[in-house]
């Protein structure tokens, strides 16, 4: 992944001048070394210049983190620690913080070894609130050493996501289909979250794309193709062009991101893009979602925000799909019933035309998009990734904005089922617990439009905690609830 930041986090132990400082010293060393033997080294950095007692100490601090390069940061009481000073390095840090608090080590020694941490986090937390400071408190965020390296580690994919959001450009290209109205959003909430956007014309783009034609690149383009497709290279006619948009893409988001770092790109397939251009994107936004960049279908501008944060905080490559049909019931009773703890209801089937990386299919080839193809000539639809996607954990997500400019959000695990889909497209059988109530107390009752991110693995946990840190009310943060925790909207005598 070429678009994410690299999470570097600050390490500053915390004490009140009333407590022995040794205590902070003793035990931040004690944690970089638990960390070091369990983790990558480099995703921490020690601040050595000082434990931070008061505002001076603080302003030290800030200077050394900030000069090794630290991008986010943990405060660490090893005492009680003090609140004004600690609760000011994270208002004076520029990138996401998390707090977290030393655990006593032992019976033996609870009179000038005992810390009260456990204590000073209240105080810490209190602070926080009282000057409107942002911070990330775990779920049981006091430790031991071992402990709170899992608590610092659990921080870095968060981290990277909000640290990657600061510095995130959105190019797109539009105006939104028409009968999509479901994709569009208000992109005020977008400036709220320091993302920025670029939005384009699709005849911008085309001329961009014409100015390609015969680029030296595109021979280097296509044997690549031609190497990831392998036998599933079923239309070879349309590689050329197909490289060609490639590297058309890959150019804007050099010449246009500006100041920005990472990018993602809310891109149009339809109606008059196969016309035009001859082909449809599809293959090519999978290639580039397979590099880090995120690219959404349709002009969906939160949707490639969502896919940009499921790829920070997985790591890998994500997807976008339409939570598209039902499972037939005489799939169902063949494939799933029996084999899987699952109702009928649980399942559903994820679909897009063909823009899922090829790493995420079982199997896949190249052919046209046949919906397209039903109103217009089949040559001008080539240019999608067809397979059943692979089986596995996948959370399901994604962060919206209302047409009244409130950030909501839902997540949820479930599965790929290894069940053939039979069906076309880039697409599986996908199951969630209770997805029927879900789909209609949370996508339907949230007026969430029809396309839904895709992370490969189960990583709500991160993405909760990303969504309450960048601003989303915890009430607006939906997920699928078990039976007997009934939905607001759910009818109880149902």
């Amino acid at each position: 992944m070429n678009n994410l930041p690299k999470v570097k986090i600050g390490i500053v132990a915390v004490s009140r001048d009333c407590f022995p400082e040794s205590l902070s010293v003793n035990r931040r060393k004690a944690l970089v070394e638990a960390y070091k033997a369990k983790y990558d080294a480099s995703d921490i950095y020690e601040c050595p210049v000082c434990i931070v007692e008061s505002e001076i100490h603080m302003v030290q601090a800030l200077e050394d983190i900030k000069k090794a390069g630290c991008n986010a940061l943990c405060v660490y009481l090893g005492n009680f620690g003090p609140e004004i000073s600690e609760t000011l390095l994270a208002k004076h840090f520029d990138g996401p913080s998390m707090f977290i608090a030393a655990a006593e080590e032992s019976q033996n020694d609870l009179i000038g070894g005992r810390g009260d941490a456990y204590c000073g986090m209240l105080n810490a937390s209190y602070n926080l609130k009282l000057r409107n400071i942002k911070a990330y408190i775990p779920e049981y965020p006091v430790g031991t050493a071992a402990e709170c390296a899992d608590m610092i580690n659990e921080f870095v994919p968060i981290a990277r996501a909000i640290v990657g959001l600061k510095s995130l450009k959105i190019i797109s290209f539009g105006p939104r289909p028409l009968n999509s109205l479901a994709c569009n959003a208000p992109i005020k909430q977008l400036y709220n979250l320091g993302v920025e956007i670029e939005e384009n014309s699709e005849l911008d783009l085309f001329e961009a794309f014409n100015k390609h034609e015969g680029d030296a690149r595109i021979p280097a383009k296509v044997k690549e193709m031609e190497e990831e497709l392998g036998a599933g290279n079923q239309k070879p006619e349309i590689l050329n062009k197909l490289a060609q948009y490639e590297l058309t893409l890959l150019d804007w988001v050099e010449a246009h991101k500006g100041y920005r770092e990472y990018v993602a790109i809310a891109g149009k397939c339809w109606p008059a893009f196969q016309t035009q251009f001859g082909f449809v994107p599809c293959y090519v936004n999978s290639r580039l979602t397979g590099m880090g960049i995120p690219v959404s279908c349709e002009v969906d501008i939160y949707g490639c925000l969502s896919e940009f944060i499921g790829t920070a905080v997985s790591n890998d490559i994500v997807t976008l799909l339409d939570i598209n049909n039902t499972v037939p019931d005489d799939m169902y009773e063949e494939s799933i019933k029996g084999k899987f703890d699952y109702t009928h209801q649980d399942t559903f089937m994820g679909f897009h035309c063909g823009n899922t990386n090829s790493k995420k299919l079982a199997f896949c080839s190249m052919k046209n998009q046949m919906i397209m193809a039903r109103a217009l000539p089949e040559e001008v639809t080539n240019g999608t990734l067809e397979g059943d996607i692979v089986p596995g954990e996948i959370t399901f997500y994604r962060l919206q904005s209302t047409a009244d400019c409130k950030l909501r959000a839902y997540i949820a695990h479930g599965e790929v089922l290894p069940v053939a889909t039979k069906s076309f497209g880039g697409i599986g059988v996908f199951a969630i617990p209770e997805m029927g109530r879900f789909y209609r107390h949370v996508l339907i009752e949230g007026n969430y439009p029809h396309h839904g991110a895709v992370a490969f693995g189960h990583y709500g946990k991160a993405l909760y905690e990303v969504f309450k840190y960048i601003g989303v009310e915890l009430d607006e943060i939906g997920f699928n609830r078990p039976k007997g925790m009934l939905y607001k909207s759910e009818n109880p005598f149902a």
